[in-house]
């Protein structure tokens, strides 16, 4: 029975389309992939944060965190449990175990919340729950500042302008504004004031959970007319609040501006962004996950300048970070290392072969295996990074090991006197086995580390997968597409070239510098040796 290096002799046809699929599903899975520094490693980390406004640390600890923790201790895989409690606000932090499941245990994380959150305060707002994501760190940071406006105006800018451009890029999973001041309405209280008309705070709380609402108020429906009414019951000014009725008693009437003001400010006045003395706020942008992150800064870039352009001329937006620097820099240079390498592979194949025929055929199987290998990464849901760049260097070296032998043997049998077609038939023959073992050697040199634990095996597995890859592909190219190549281009040669002349003096004296008894003895014309080769002894 024919093997495959026989039929894509028989057919090569056949072989060459093979190999065209295997560079066109390559190219198809590299236009899908993403672009990231590193492979995209999720540490098995649960955050639950709790706010409960008003509160101060110490009842944030007793009344929140403690029952929170005292439920998610129970949960097997547990590796780290810590805490912080600050004012409104309580945040714990879980870390598991790196063989447990990130859904499992966000789901076990939920579970235990859900049958605490009976302990909790009534008006504590429910327990929020997180999952680490290495896909939700942002990638850029763009700053909105001005001299001459507010934060509050700054921050409406960047919530209306820049966040609504940059959010529809593809690929963006969301655009988050820090240090954002969001209007608000201030109530200051004179205690002097309240103590003498009598007022408490929560009577002010009261009388403004009273007055401001907004309610449905039905319709008004006739004949042939239906008209919906509307309670204009919010108040948006100052105005509104200060003549806010507090309390009414004997006929005296005490209203919000006997006991204080009201004033449009900030919601938050504990922290501030500035660049150069001048407020600012900062929109960041999160990919999505497997996202090229080239492709989403260049758009980002490019709607910015549309954007400064619709601005106002005292407002600026300017770039404060960008990751994709470092990613571009750090693919450059692992490009750079593999066109060097592929330049080095061929020259050192032609300084041994001296014929550009021979050299030619192992050299076509680099591209092909690098090609595919790009699939196999697409199919694996991989990115390029650094470390599967770094494996498609590696692999350079390693793919060209069956072409080369393939060939040499091939070539072999044809300066023996036999023809192209039978030479190809029988030294792809006589190898087919050893390129299988020597597939098989490579592959399992590198598979183990994929079963490696800890950070560290997640982080290699996609180098080990990628290499494990291209080697498979590049044997499956060296007994399909090489020995049909070999067939066509190799041919006898009565009289070799310049360089092969001027070089076989160095290759025969390096074996004959061979110490003595380290071959069996041979006779010259026994047929051992190439007849393009003089024999050793």
């Amino acid at each position: 029975m024919a093997n495959i290096s026989e039929i894509s002799i028989r057919r090569p046809v056949l072989s060459t389309v093979m190999m065209l699929v295997v560079i066109l599903f390559g190219v198809i899975g590299y236009t899908f992939l993403g672009v990231r520094e590193y492979p995209s490693v999720d540490q098995p980390i649960i955050t639950v944060t709790a706010s409960y406004p008003g509160a101060n640390a110490e009842v944030i600890m007793n009344q929140i965190t403690e029952p929170l923790e005292q439920n998610i201790n129970g949960i097997p895989g547990i590796r780290s449990l810590s805490s912080t409690s600050s004012q409104g606000q309580s945040r714990i932090t879980v870390e598991f175990e790196l063989s447990v499941d990130m859904e499992t245990a966000a789901n076990d994380v939920r579970d235990k919340v859900s049958r605490a959150q009976r302990n909790l305060p009534r008006d504590c707002d429910p327990p929020t729950i997180s999952k680490a994501d290495a896909d939700a760190t942002p990638i850029m940071q763009i700053a909105v500042r001005s001299a001459n406006r507010s934060l509050m105006e700054l921050s409406e800018i960047a919530e209306l302008t820049v966040k609504e451009r940059l959010q529809t890029i593809p690929d963006v999973s969301s655009v988050d504004i820090w240090g954002e001041k969001r209007y608000s309405m201030r109530l200051w209280l004179d205690p002097v004031k309240m103590a003498g008309y009598g007022v408490t705070p929560l009577d002010v709380r009261n009388a403004v959970d009273r007055e401001n609402v907004e309610l449905p108020s039905g319709s008004i429906e006739g004949d042939t007319k239906d008209l919906s009414i509307r309670t204009m019951g919010l108040m948006t000014t100052a105005q509104e609040f200060n003549d806010l009725i507090i309390k009414e008693e004997n006929g005296n009437i005490v209203r919000f501006s006997d006991i204080g003001y009201a004033e449009v400010s900030p919601q938050d006045l504990k922290s501030i962004l500035r660049k150069n003395g001048e407020p600012m706020v900062i929109d960041v942008i999160v990919p999505q996950p497997g996202a090229n992150h080239i492709e989403i800064a260049e758009e980002a870039y490019r709607r910015l300048e549309e954007i400064q352009k619709d601005l106002p001329d005292d407002v600026t937006v300017e770039i404060m970070y960008d990751n994709t620097r470092f990613i571009r820099a750090s693919i450059n240079e692992v490009k750079d290392t593999l066109y060097e390498a592929l330049i080095l592979v061929i020259l050192i194949i032609f300084l041994f072969l001296r014929d550009w025929r021979v050299t030619l055929i192992p050299c076509v199987v680099i591209p092909i295996s690098l090609i595919g290998s790009f699939f196999v990464m697409y199919v694996a849901g991989f990115s390029v990074n650094v470390l599967t760049m770094l494996a498609v260097v590696l692999a350079v070296g390693l793919v060209v090991d069956d072409a080369i032998v393939m060939t040499e043997n091939i070539y072999v049998k044809i300066e023996q006197g036999m023809d192209p077609r039978t030479a190809g038939i029988e030294g792809s023959r006589e190898i087919f086995f050893a390129v299988i073992s020597t597939t098989i050697t490579l592959i399992s040199v590198f598979l183990p580390i994929v079963f490696m634990e800890g950070m560290t095996g997640r982080l290699f597995k996609e180098f080990s997968i990628v290499i494990a890859g291209a080697v498979a592909i590049s044997a499956f190219a060296a007994l399909t597409f090489t020995p049909m190549l070999a067939t066509k281009l190799l041919k006898k040669q009565e009289k070799k070239n310049w360089f092969y002349r001027k070089t076989e003096p160095f290759f025969l004296g390096m074996n004959s510098s061979m110490p003595d008894g380290w071959m069996p003895s041979c006779t010259e014309g026994c047929g051992r040796c190439p007849s393009w080769v003089s024999c050793w002894y």
